[in-house]
């Protein structure tokens, strides 16, 4: 009975470390940098849990300020950290290392906080189309390295952007006409003025951007009611280039919202879409804005750090 009793125990602990060990790895940050949390179970030390996360006993005692001749405590959490001998955010396979989105995160604002990781990549590994995402989301951002820890390979195509609406994009329907029956010139003319119409609506044959449209529909039903004068930096972007789609990043105005950003230097404008807000990132402290880097090429801005925009919404 004993003997049972012992072996029961024996399958519960075992049973609770390879439930532990499945958990989802969640990233943290610090000053120092980003980490994982770890929390100590019987017989584990810096060697075992170094071995664990692919880490160097070493640096796991200084990350935590900890001396290892001490060791450590059943129960005591150490952080793990994420560096380049163990942690990578390019390519698809190793651990998952997953982030949790607060209130009005977009994409951008997860990347900045995650070593800017691209956003295209951000993109594959969570099969999201857009860079808009919701409260609470779980997103992968990196992979842990490690040989003790199960891996992954993500096979997600890199998701496309919006697609550029055009009227040619749509099939249209064909004319039926009798072979008897002679079609006046003037009504074949009428479809074609409409279509050309609408085809200046893309985007990419204006300088102005993607956006501009909808930032004339937006003031239709919410007139501009905010013309500021800024200060701006600019984050890094696939996005824009090739769609004219811009983005930035703002305090206290809504995902989604459209915004007209002019440089007063050459009176250049384009239209950029909101993604989430600056607070809270060390990086952004004496800015009221950041800009895509194609807005700021569109705008024909220099500087890298810090420069001077007009903004009206």
């Amino acid at each position: 009975m004993k003997n049972f009793a012992l072996s029961f125990l024996v399958f519960l602990f075992a049973a609770s470390v390879v439930s532990a060990q499945k958990a989802d790895l969640m990233v943290k940050s610090s000053d120092k940098g980003l980490y994982l949390e770890h929390k100590v179970k019987s017989k584990e030390s810096f060697f075992s849990i170094g071995r664990l996360y692919n880490c160097n006993p070493k640096s796991l005692a200084t990350f935590n300020n900890l001396d290892m001749k001490k060791g450590l405590q059943i129960d005591q959490k150490i952080k793990i950290p994420l560096t380049d001998s163990n942690f990578t955010q390019q390519g698809n396979k190793g651990t998952p290392v997953y982030y949790k989105t607060g209130d009005k995160e977009g994409l951008m604002t997860v990347s900045q906080k995650h070593n800017d990781v691209l956003l295209a990549d951000l993109r594959r590994w969570n099969n999201l189309s857009t860079d808009e995402v919701k409260k609470d989301s779980r997103l992968i951002i990196g992979f842990l390295q490690s040989k003790e820890m199960p891996a992954i390979t993500i096979t997600n195509k890199l998701p496309k952007e919006e697609p550029v609406v055009k009227v040619a994009d749509k099939p249209v329907a064909p004319m039926e006409v009798k072979p008897e029956e002679k079609v006046p010139l003037k009504s074949m003319e009428k479809p074609e003025e409409k279509v050309a119409v609408k085809i200046e609506r893309n985007p990419v044959s204006t300088d102005l951007g993607y956006f501009k449209a909808d930032f004339e529909q937006q003031i239709k039903t919410a007139p501009v009611s905010k013309n500021e004068t800024v200060t701006s930096g600019v984050f890094k972007t696939t996005s824009g280039w090739q769609d004219a789609k811009y983005y930035l990043l703002i305090d206290k105005v809504s995902p989604g919202t459209i915004i007209k950003l002019v440089n007063p230097t050459n009176k250049k404008i384009v239209y950029a879409k909101v993604l989430g807000e600056m607070s809270g990132i060390r990086q952004n402290e004496g800015l009221t804005v950041r800009i895509s880097n194609a807005a700021a090429s569109a705008l024909e801005i220099t500087e890298e750090d810090k420069f001077i925009l007009m903004i009206n919404y």
